[in-house]
């Protein structure tokens, strides 16, 4: 059963930064888009970036724009989300998501009920 792993969670304070993992064990994750979700205390599960195979397509919900970058590596079939100028805003656990269906774009937010999803990883700010 492939499974999606995140990693790279802590806790830091207003202003600093982070850097998230998403790796797969039983599949490799280089032929697909990779979506990263998050869901802060009492809501909803949010799109948040996503990448397509190639990692050319990019989106980011508005709320991130300019603080957060999605990227990957696919010779060590690891995306990343690079996270930065947090605020309190930001503190939920993040998760991975492959969407076996898509590779050339990237869905973001989307939800279709074929995803791998990991378990996430706790990012918490706070001074």
């Amino acid at each position: 059963q492939p499974q999606v792993v995140e990693s790279g969670g802590g806790s830091v304070q207003p202003g600093g930064s982070l850097r998230l993992s998403c790796t797969a064990s039983g599949a490799t994750l280089d032929a697909i888009a990779i979506g990263w979700f998050r869901q802060a205390p009492g809501k909803e599960r949010e799109g948040v970036s996503c990448i397509s195979r190639s990692g050319e397509v990019t989106e980011h919900v508005d709320s991130v724009k300019g603080r957060f970058t999605i990227s990957r590596d696919n010779a060590k079939d690891t995306i990343y989300l690079h996270m930065a100028s947090l605020n309190a805003g930001v503190t939920a656990v993040y998760f991975c998501a492959a969407y076996v269906h898509y590779s050339a774009r990237c869905p973001l937010g989307g939800l279709y009920g074929t995803e791998i999803w990991g378990r996430g990883t706790e990012v918490t700010v706070s001074s």
